[in-house]
C-alpha cells in the first residue's frame, strides 16, 4: 500500500525487538513510551538500549540467525545472583 507505513505501539521495549524486526521488516515506525520512561537509569541509557538493540536485531536478521532460538540458550546461562536494594525491612 503506497503512502503508508507499518507503526508498533504500545508495550514496546527491547525484549520485543526480533520479534518486531521479523515482522515489520526495515520499514516501520517503532513507537516507544513506557517502556522507555520507566527505565531505572532514566530516559537517555534507555533509548540507547532500544537503539543499540534495534541495530543488534537487524544485523542478526540479516546473517539470517535466528534471535528466538539463540535467545532462549542465553537466558538459559544467565544467573540473576545479587543482593535486593528494595527489600521490606
Amino acid at each position: 500500500m503506497p503512502g503508508v507505513i507499518p507503526v508498533a505501539s504500545g508495550g514496546i521495549h527491547v525484549w520485543r525487538m526480533p520479534a518486531l524486526t521479523e515482522i515489520f521488516g526495515n520499514d516501520s515506525a517503532l513507537q516507544f513510551g513506557g517502556g522507555t520512561l520507566g527505565h531505572p537509569w532514566g530516559n537517555a541509557p534507555s533509548a540507547a538500549a532500544n537503539r543499540v538493540a534495534l541495530e543488534a536485531c537487524v544485523q542478526a536478521r540479516n546473517e539470517g540467525r535466528d534471535l528466538a532460538r539463540e535467545a532462549c540458550e542465553v537466558w538459559k546461562a544467565i544467573k540473576f545472583e545479587f543482593e535486593p536494594v528494595d527489600t521490606i525491612d
